[in-house]
């Protein structure tokens, strides 16, 4: 199968695919004929420490917070300029505790 040399262009937020090549040959062209561009966006960092997630969330392109609570987990979200990254708790103890000690300028949201 041939390799398309054009498949992929990095930009500074994601990656843009076009269609003319065979990886991506189920996307519709917007022109009758030619070659579909469509945009990906950048896959989602997963942080494992609490402290490493606290001094995500103190950087000073970290937007927002979105707390989504389940049965079983509490998925703390921070959006920061290029990524979202996301910390898994599994104690709902330690999840409130972290949910206090958020940078106060930040806008919290649950989910």
């Amino acid at each position: 199968m041939p390799q398309c040399d054009m498949g992929r262009r990095s930009q500074p937020f994601g990656l843009w695919a076009f269609g003319h090549c065979v990886a991506w040959a189920g996307s519709r062209s917007p022109l009758p004929g030619g070659p579909s561009i469509r945009y990906i966006a950048p896959a989602p960092k997963q942080i494992h420490e609490i402290k490493d997630f606290l001094l995500t969330a103190r950087r000073k392109d970290a937007r927002s917070v979105k707390i989504k609570r389940s049965k079983d987990v509490v998925k703390f979200k921070v959006r920061c300029s290029k990524y979202l990254y996301t910390l898994c708790v599994f104690d709902s103890e330690k999840a409130d505790k972290l949910k206090q000690s958020l940078p106060p300028g930040l806008s919290v949201q649950e989910i």
